[in-house]
């Protein structure tokens, strides 16, 4: 009996061997690969990157919600390239949102038609304007013209007027008719009382021969044209001299044209013009320059031309839009000279700049400052900054430009700083009209407002303080040029922070705020209060950020309670 249960023993013993060898090393290398299957995919997941289509700086090694704006995260680009210290990176799926497009650039080449691309209107002829006015004091018993637009001939009926002047003046001439031979001058002055009143020969003799008064006279008009505004109604009492309608004769128009400031000199009378209608797109007219304005517009920075276009068939209409184009003096054309688009180039106070793809099919930016020359139709010239064949951005350079500036990177509002950090903020010069300060004293307790709540990390209090800081500003109205940018740009950063209820989202936008805002205020004079801007070298991912602060003590608004007392103070303005 325990020989049987031994053979059992061992059968089952050698069977379970079998059975090992046969299934357990399959089953070992198919878990074994699917081990090796898993730990491929677990790598490429940690080696992957999540960023934000609108935060583009945003990088997390895996997906979850941007920090700024609270948008799921996409998988980044992984196509090759590097950024420069100054590049920075776009995703394909940003690019494609803001609609991202860029152009090659190159040298006008010999026999290219350069021309200045010109918008303009067509205007009434002012030399043919006439005003038909009353001659004498009367009252209009009835107006021919009826309406707007209607066409009027050399010598047809305007009004009939009753003139109580021109009856006594009647009345006078038949009684001095009586006495022609003995006081020939009383007569003459009479007669000639009526011809200044623009009664003809004829009317003047038809009265003494008929021996009656006429109570109403007509009025006719003196030339052609077309009645363009009424001015007197039926039943009005005129004076003398005093205008009835305004004619325009169309037959001749004036096409004029708005010059920018950076064009003028390429002007000059009797310069050609090609002339196309928008109305009349199939057709262009030949034209010359006839008159440059003297005077410059000082809000637009531009000055107007005209040419002198015939109108017979009456075509033109006052109103219509015109595409004018002058050719390009034959000084102006350079084999070797380099053009970009109008629409890659911002501009900043004095500088230009543009933003170029540093590598021809890679999402990868940099901003670049150029010198530009005169403008050619839609395209400048560039005597420095770029080179032949670089890639520019055309289209979306604004969204490019914010890119630039949450990557703490070169752009319009940030140029390239100085060995200093924040030099550039700290040392920038602008001029700001007298009144500013009293407007902008206003904002500062409100921003302190805004910083003391970001110290607290209470969001709904700085959105509040952000909401009332910006309403401030919102009403300072009379800057320009740069200081015109750093303030929309510092309303910008104020109605995102009270938009969003993010801590850090709110804190992101506090740096550029500062970057902004600081500068306004360095250029303040008499500030009411001695402020103090300190910097915390930690934030922005270690780049720095400023902000400013009634007193020295060090109350960091970028990181609260964690990092309270990071921070210096690195410059101070105002009054004590």
């Amino acid at each position: 009996m325990n020989k049987k249960v031994i053979v059992i023993i061992l059968t089952l013993a050698a069977g379970l061997f079998l059975g090992y060898l046969i299934f357990g090393t399959a089953a070992t290398t198919e878990k074994n690969g699917e081990a090796t299957d898993t730990h491929e995919h677990d790598s490429t997941s940690e080696d992957g990157m999540w960023t934000c289509s609108m935060h583009p700086q945003i990088q997390s090694p895996e997906p979850g919600d941007c920090p700024i704006c609270g948008m799921d995260l996409i998988p980044a680009d992984a196509a090759g390239g590097t950024a420069g210290s100054q590049g920075f990176r776009m995703t394909d799926n940003a690019m494609a949102l803001a609609n991202i497009r860029t152009s090659q650039i190159g040298s006008v080449a010999e026999g290219d038609e350069n021309s200045i691309r010109l918008s303009g209107k067509i205007r009434k002829n002012e030399e043919a304007n006439a005003i038909q006015a009353s001659y004498f004091d009367g009252r209009i018993e009835k107006l021919n013209i009826n309406f707007t637009g209607q066409e009027v001939r050399k010598g047809q009926l305007l009004a009939t007027i009753y003139s109580p002047g021109l009856v006594a003046a009647q009345q006078e001439l038949l009684t001095s008719r009586d006495l022609k031979s003995s006081q020939p001058e009383l007569y003459n002055a009479v007669r000639n009382k009526l011809k200044n009143w623009k009664l003809t020969e004829k009317q003047i003799s038809e009265i003494e021969s008929s021996g009656t008064v006429r109570e109403e006279f007509p009025v006719y008009a003196t030339v052609n044209g077309t009645v363009t505004e009424i001015m007197a109604a039926e039943g009005d009492f005129i004076k003398q001299g005093e205008p009835i309608v305004k004619v325009s004769n169309l037959d001749t128009v004036w096409a004029s044209f708005d010059v920018y400031e950076n064009q003028i000199g390429q002007f000059s009378k009797g310069q050609s013009i090609r002339i196309t209608p928008r109305a009349y797109p199939e057709q262009e007219l030949e034209g010359k320059i006839t008159f440059i304005d003297p005077v410059m517009d000082n809000k637009s920075r531009t000055l107007s031309i005209r040419a002198t276009l015939p109108n017979k068939d009456g075509l033109l209409k006052p109103g219509m839009f015109l595409t004018g184009r002058v050719a390009v003096t034959a000084s102006e054309k350079k084999s070797d000279q380099l053009q970009v688009p109008a629409t890659a180039v911002m501009w900043t106070g004095e500088r230009s700049v543009v933003y170029v793809q540093t590598e021809a099919g890679q999402p990868l930016f940099e901003m670049r400052e150029v010198k530009l020359g005169r403008k050619m139709g839609d395209h400048y010239s560039v005597t420095e900054g770029l080179r032949p064949g670089e890639y520019v951005v055309t289209n979306g350079t604004f969204t490019v430009d914010a890119a630039a500036q949450l990557q703490s990177k070169n752009s319009m509002m940030n140029p390239a700083q100085d060995s200093e950090e924040h030099s550039g903020v700290l040392n920038m010069d602008l001029q700001l009209p007298d009144n500013f300060t009293e407007q902008f004293s206003k904002a500062i307790p409100e921003y302190l407002r805004l910083q003391e709540a970001l110290v607290a990390g209470n969001t709904e209090k700085s959105s509040e303080a952000a909401r009332q800081t910006r309403s401030v500003l919102s009403g300072i109205k009379s800057l320009e040029g740069m200081a015109a940018d750093h303030l929309q740009k510092s309303i910008r950063m104020l109605e995102a922070i009270t938009n969003n209820e993010t801590l850090d989202n709110q804190r992101e936008h506090f740096v550029i705020l500062n970057e902004n805002l600081i500068v306004l205020a360095k250029n303040t004079n008499n500030l009411s209060e001695k402020l103090y801007i300190l910097q915390c070298p930690m934030a922005n991912n270690n780049e720095g950020a400023l902000w400013l602060s009634l007193d020295k003590e060090v109350r960091n608004p970028y990181y609260g309670d964690a990092m309270l007392s990071c921070g210096s103070v690195i410059d101070s303005l105002g009054q004590e």
